[in-house]
């Protein structure tokens, strides 16, 4: 049974529990001294620490992946929390829950999946409403899609979170194609369930979030594209133009060549679905990074390198945490010498694929 968990860790707190290792690297520092700079994570989150200390001896005693005792306190860095570790090893696969370590989304699994089946089977289309449905026919790809995260790092990062997302397209669907006229839905609905369909097999999640062999090699758009190709052609009599316009939406998805995408958007759903996708993925990674710091007195989150900005949080604290929360600021190092933000270039506008 895991004693702390990261959510629980404050500045000052000395600490001895296991967490789950997901990212390992032995460096030198400006002095040529070696130090590790490990992630540690547990399923509420995760946390920076370092070795300053006997880094080559504790270096030898774990890898990535592995679970890890560790001993060490926290303290405040660059705005956010970061672990000085005094010694760390490897422990046992039988002595931890491994439930304890990979965060999960909050809405129980089975219950989204019969909801996102449920929103198929609405659909008139029989041809798009039987090609849902014998994706998930398959119940090596339905186990999957349940379980899959979104991301390796910056969206839904969770099991649970490749379907959480998807559904939560469909429901921004719904209400997009409420209010504009001549959107095809059943399109663009399929178009959201099936768009991340490949990350089931691009994405591995059994110890920690990585990416597979083919996930690096062919990536989830080309997965993806081929396991829907593979279920269209087994359909009897399917359209070869609705065919045309469903793999269109999943290869344009990205939006834009820079981000990854072999096609850019050429409908109006495949447009739409773009836009609804990224902004999908953006709330749900600020949402997260905003709950990440919800124990700092701050009401700004930490610098974010990738939005290339502070995120203002104050107003997205439960009441009790915003009345804890100071009215005026005190510098820190952080503040006081602040990055450039809000650059009005394209760098600036980041995807969250």
């Amino acid at each position: 049974m895991k004693e702390i968990f990261t959510k629980d860790l404050k500045e000052n707190d000395s600490f001895n529990t296991v967490f789950l290792v997901s990212n390992k690297n032995l460096s030198a520092g400006k002095t040529g001294k070696s130090y590790i700079a490990v992630s540690l994570m547990d399923k509420t989150g995760s946390i920076e620490g370092r070795v300053w200390d006997n880094a080559e001896h504790f270096a030898g005693l774990f890898n990535a992946e592995d679970f890890v005792r560790v001993k060490g306190s926290v303290s405040a860095y660059m705005g956010k929390l970061q672990v000085k570790v005094t010694s760390i090893s490897r422990t046992d696969d039988n002595d931890v829950d491994v439930e304890d370590f990979l965060p999960t989304a909050r809405r129980p699994l089975e219950e989204m999946f019969e909801e996102l089946i449920d929103i198929a089977g609405t659909m008139k289309d029989s041809y798009l409403k039987q090609l849902v449905l014998d994706i998930f026919s398959d119940a090596k790809i339905a186990d999957d899609y349940k379980h899959a995260p979104a991301a390796k790092g910056m969206h839904h990062v969770y099991i649970g979170g490749l379907l959480e997302h998807s559904l939560s397209l469909c429901k921004l669907i719904e209400k997009i194609c409420a209010h504009y006229e001549g959107v095809n839905q059943d399109l663009i609905t399929t178009g959201a369930i099936l768009h991340d369909v490949g990350k089931t097999r691009e994405l591995s999640y059994s110890r920690s979030f990585g990416y597979t062999d083919e996930g690096r090699l062919l990536g989830h758009i080309t997965i993806g594209v081929e396991m829907v190709d593979e279920k269209i052609r087994a359909i009897d009599g399917f359209p070869a133009e609705l065919a045309m316009l469903v793999k269109h939406m999943i290869l344009s998805h990205h939006g834009v060549y820079e981000y990854g995408s072999p096609k850019r958007p050429k409908t109006v759903e495949a447009t739409i679905l773009s836009y609804l996708d990224d902004l999908d993925a953006k709330v749900n990674s600020l949402q997260t990074l905003i709950e990440s710091e919800a124990g700092s007195d701050s009401s700004w989150t930490g610098y974010h390198r990738l939005y290339e900005r502070y995120i203002y949080k104050r107003n997205c604290l439960p009441q009790n945490e915003v009345d804890k929360t100071p009215k005026k600021e005190t510098s820190n190092k952080a503040d006081d010498v602040s990055p450039p933000e809000d650059k009005d270039t394209r760098k600036g506008q980041t995807a969250m694929f």
